[in-house]
């Protein structure tokens, strides 16, 4: 466990989407330091194997706990459905991740206990925000979920209101209006960018919950709790890939809303 309140907050994703995350962690936690990495040259995770995003999510907590962060932020939905053991197995800090975040963060808004998720193929396969939900919310809470794969693809181009996506928007959001639900869940940090479209598509009567806020107001509470806010007030964001830095840098400047420096190229 580090103890010293100027280590590091590490976060951690598939690729740029957890850089929604870390957006609201900077946002709410203005002086703490963060190292975040982003496994670019592997991404996407949401097609690939539990015991191969297992492997990869073992080798970026390794990296990151090198660096001595004081507390850890699972950042990628699919990481937190199918590797949560391997990573908390391997970690002497706390280990925050962004299905409970978001389960508690629809839960504290349904009032009918109807609930939908969209996320990648592989998150919705492990049934992780079912349990989660049905943990925290008791066995009456209604749930639906609906993998939406290209939603990842056409974010990171750009197209954020583009008629393609609504096209596709439209296609995948079809099946849940059936289910009289109250809350979708926006089951990847991918998501969050295209909740403008998303709510002019599913109208005004269901409430769209991402859990960037949600897990930031949890890190905020750990830090308190065990004295761990940084005294500092120059904080210093260093950004690690596995590829494509320069896209990684064009892309991730859209979700994060300002200029990215400290940059690295990594290989693990």
């Amino acid at each position: 466990m580090h103890h010293d309140p100027s280590c590091p907050i590490g976060i951690f994703d598939s690729g740029v989407g957890g850089l929604t995350v870390a957006r609201a962690v900077m946002e709410l936690l203005p002086d703490e330091n963060i190292i975040y990495f982003g496994d670019t040259a592997r991404v996407p995770y949401g097609v690939k194997s539990p015991e191969t995003v297992a492997r990869y999510a073992a080798q970026i907590t390794r990296f990151l706990l090198e660096r001595h962060v004081k507390l850890l932020i699972v950042a990628c939905n699919t990481m937190a459905a199918v590797a949560l053991p391997a990573i908390t197995s391997l970690s002497p800090v706390p280990v925050l991740e962004v299905i409970d975040a978001g389960a508690r963060s629809a839960l504290a808004v349904t009032r009918s206990k109807r609930i939908g998720i969209i996320a990648t193929p592989s998150t919705v396969a492990s049934k992780a925000y079912e349990r989660a939900l049905s943990r925290l919310g008791g066995p009456d809470v209604h749930t639906v979920a609906k993998a939406c794969p290209l939603f990842v693809p056409l974010v990171e181009e750009g197209w954020l209101d583009h008629p393609a996506t609504r096209l596709v928007a439209v296609e995948y959001l079809a099946p849940l209006a059936a289910e009289n639900l109250d809350t979708l869940i926006l089951g990847c940090t991918h998501y969050p960018l295209l909740a403008p479209l998303l709510a002019d598509v599913v109208g005004p009567g269901l409430r769209l919950q991402d859990s960037a806020t949600a897990v930031a107001r949890q890190a905020a509470a750990i830090l308190n709790e065990q004295g761990l806010r940084n005294p500092g007030r120059q904080p210093r964001y260093d950004f690690h890939v596995t590829d494509m830095p320069h896209r990684f840098l064009e892309i991730g400047q859209r979700f994060l809303g300002q200029a990215m420096v400290n940059v690295h190229l990594e290989t693990i």
